[in-house]
């Protein structure tokens, strides 16, 4: 598993934007959009781990997680 499943990526359709628009909270704010959902999230992926990466580069600790069992439990209340 790599950094990255560590954080929760939110990709969602902007009716004000009217496109996709990703982030991924605790790393980055709105960074990309598009049209097709898939293609939004595999470049939020790639945005994140660039970041990761930038961050370890720089010697700097990474943001604590945002994604565990815990989330996809509250997330499961709401469904």
């Amino acid at each position: 598993m790599n950094d990255s499943a560590k954080y929760l990526k939110s990709v969602a359709w902007s009716d004000e934007d009217q496109c996709f628009i990703g982030q991924c909270p605790g790393v980055i704010g709105p960074c990309c959009h598009g049209n097709d959902e898939k293609a939004v999230y595999a470049e939020l992926c790639d945005i994140v781990n660039e970041w990761l990466e930038l961050w370890r580069s720089d010697g700097s600790p990474l943001p604590a997680p945002t994604y565990d069992k815990r989330v996809v439990e509250k997330l499961v209340e709401f469904a």
